[in-house]
């Protein structure tokens, strides 16, 4: 694994022992960031599921001004934090040990926001769009956000999650990619900005 373009292209990035962490293949990050930039003019990212941190990573050296990243497992959080500063970002990254709701609690007491938010836990969760509201109703978002789900290809999230409308959706083998905007206002019927379904092999 590495960093895949930006500041810090070409950096190589531990794994996770074991087989409990899948990491986001480099093919599937190109398109992620080609959806979603491919490169940004500052702001705040929150990698919720981080595993190795690879995506908010990618995030930072495209340009995000600081990452917070989040992973229960103590092994996950040890190779971020490794990652991190063999990326020469760790000056504009934060790095901690939670569970996913109590880390959005903590984050919404500390009122921070997030221009981009990337959902990419372990396939077998579910109820990813809970989350996502969650992330609404604690306003954890600035207008315009960007929230990205990551999952097995055999689940599907509605076009519109509370204020988030989404505005793509690709299938990568059995990856499912899900990008919604946070747009606050309901549209009205028939005006949802989804833009289908892109299928890769």
């Amino acid at each position: 694994m590495r960093v895949i373009s930006g500041t810090a292209k070409g950096r190589p990035l531990k794994a996770v022992p074991g087989t409990g962490t899948r990491p986001t293949a480099d093919k599937v990050k190109e398109a992620i960031f080609s959806m979603i930039g491919p490169y940004f003019d500052g702001g705040q990212v929150l990698d919720l599921f981080a595993g190795t941190g690879g995506l908010g990573i990618e995030a930072l050296s495209r340009g995000m001004d600081r990452a917070i990243f989040v992973d229960l497992e103590k092994k996950s959080v040890d190779v971020i934090r490794e990652n991190v500063q063999s990326a020469g970002l760790d000056n504009r990254a934060e790095i901690y040990r939670n569970e996913a709701t109590r880390a959005l609690k903590a984050l919404a007491k500390r009122e921070m926001r997030f221009d981009l938010v990337l959902l990419d836990p372990p396939y077998r969760m579910k109820k990813l769009d809970e989350l996502a509201r969650m992330l609404e109703e604690l306003a954890l978002l600035k207008p315009g956000a960007t929230v990205l789900i990551e999952c097995d290809a055999s689940r599907h999230y509605e076009a519109r999650i509370g204020g988030l409308s989404q505005v793509r959706h690709s299938v990568y083998g059995d990856t499912a990619i899900y990008v919604y905007r946070y747009v606050s206002e309901i549209p009205e019927s028939g005006s949802h900005t989804n833009e289908g379904v892109d299928q890769h092999e």
